[in-house]
């Protein structure tokens, strides 16, 4: 209970981190404080999850191979100085002023986020039950997005670094402790991946998914375009004044409070989804709320002049669709990778289908709009490829079950000399 009540804590924070003060500060800092133009600031943006992932594949590529991802102790160190120079970065951003600094800030940030990748996600070994990893990702997915769309209200720079640097602040002595090397409670926890029910993933036992499988490549595949088509289409829907005025920057407490309470709602239901079904179902379920969800700002834009790409119900359908494949990817990872492998997997896996999918479709978003591409047209294009995502998901459900029964026929008849009863 108390490793995997750290591990949420950390993890939340972590998310949230990059939910909004990277995610959404940084469009901010490039362009109002810096000055330059959507365009450079997508370029920025591009080249700080290019770094990050490059960062994060020699990071958990290393970890795996000296065995620090099996080691507790060498990661919460490695984490240790990822929030210290996470703190200084973020106290310093609302300072930078000129684009020598802009692109030095984003080469800092690149670092720091790709070592904490690999290094957070392996923990799940160390600190989460397999059993219980769905609803441990559940409770991050959930609290991280309830408490980004409560606060902060304002959406700048300036806002969400004092809201960061003082939750980071009590962080970094509490991290310093527990690196230390001195509690008898963290040796008890860095022995718990040598348990069953810690160390190999739900989807390990009994098949190796390794990275030169046929399985994850197509894991990652998909997870990459869940991540890229949906922060294609928030960044336009935060920047369309009647969409997001009436959500996630409503001047009333209430639909801002309704949003947090569905993705909490939202989040414990995949938990719950992940908890009770295969890994086929569950793609299934998560593509297909996500598909809908962007279809209905759509819908909201064609029934406008009745009033309805102003009203609650898409955001809070939109905020079930989020938490759903969130909780998905941070499961996932560690559930198919091993004490020896979790390193490389979360480098690839998080790495590449959740932040560098999320960044540069953010570029290309930025792209889109500094080129004049109308919201309408922009939120089609986001609906078009969830539809395809989830019919590509669905599609490689049925080949692959239908390779598995001829399979399995094939074998009969040789068992059988060619007799089919």
């Amino acid at each position: 209970m108390l490793g995997a009540a750290l591990f949420v804590a950390l993890m939340t924070g972590g998310y949230y981190y990059n939910v909004t003060f990277v995610q959404l500060g940084l469009l901010d800092l490039g362009t109002r404080l810096v000055g330059m133009t959507r365009v450079q600031t997508s370029i920025g943006m591009a080249a700080l999850a290019l770094g990050a992932v490059a960062v994060a594949l020699v990071v958990g590529v290393a970890m795996d191979r000296r065995g620090w991802s099996a080691d507790l102790l060498a990661k919460l160190r490695l984490l240790l100085g990822v929030v210290v120079l996470q703190l200084v970065l973020t106290a310093v951003a609302p300072f930078v002023a000129t684009v020598p600094a802009f692109a030095a800030w984003v080469a800092g940030c690149a670092l720091s986020i790709g070592v904490g990748l690999p290094v957070a996600f392996s923990m799940a070994v160390d600190l989460v039950p397999v059993a219980d990893r769905g609803y441990v990702a559940a409770a991050i997915a959930g609290l991280s997005f309830a408490l980004a769309a409560v606060y902060p209200v304002e959406w700048n720079v300036g806002s969400f670094s004092l809201v960061v640097t003082l939750a980071m602040l009590p962080a970094v002595p509490v991290l310093a402790v527990l690196a230390s090397g001195r509690l008898a409670v963290v040796d008890e926890l860095a022995r718990q991946h040598e348990r069953r029910a810690f160390g190999a993933g739900r989807f390990t036992r009994g098949r190796s998914v390794g990275v030169r499988t046929l399985t994850f490549w197509t894991l990652l595949v998909v997870m990459f375009g869940v991540y890229f088509v949906d922060s294609l289409g928030f960044l336009r829907i935060v920047e369309t004044e009647a969409l997001v005025a009436v959500a996630w920057q409503s001047p009333d407490l209430g639909p801002r409070v309704a949003i947090a309470g569905v993705h909490l709602v939202g989040a414990g239901a995949a938990g719950v989804l992940y908890r009770n079904f295969d890994r086929d179902w569950l793609f299934v379920w998560t593509f297909g709320v996500f598909a809908v969800s962007h279809l209905l700002y759509t819908f909201g834009f064609r029934l406008a002049p009745l009033g309805g790409a102003g009203t609650l119900a898409p955001p809070l359908y939109y905020a079930v669709a989020v938490s759903f494949y969130t909780t998905l990817n941070f499961a996932l990872w560690p559930d198919v990778s091993t004490p020896r492998t979790v390193g490389t997997h979360a480098a690839l896996g998080v790495g590449v289908a959740g932040f560098l999918a999320t960044f540069l479709s953010t570029a290309v978003s930025l792209y889109f709009r500094a080129t004049g591409v109308s919201a309408y047209g922009h939120l089609n294009v986001t609906s078009a490829l969830g539809l395809l995502l989830f019919v590509g998901v669905v599609v490689l459900l049925y080949v692959r079950r239908g390779l598995a029964a001829a399979r399995a026929d094939r074998s009969h008849t040789r068992t059988t000399g060619g007799d089919p009863r």
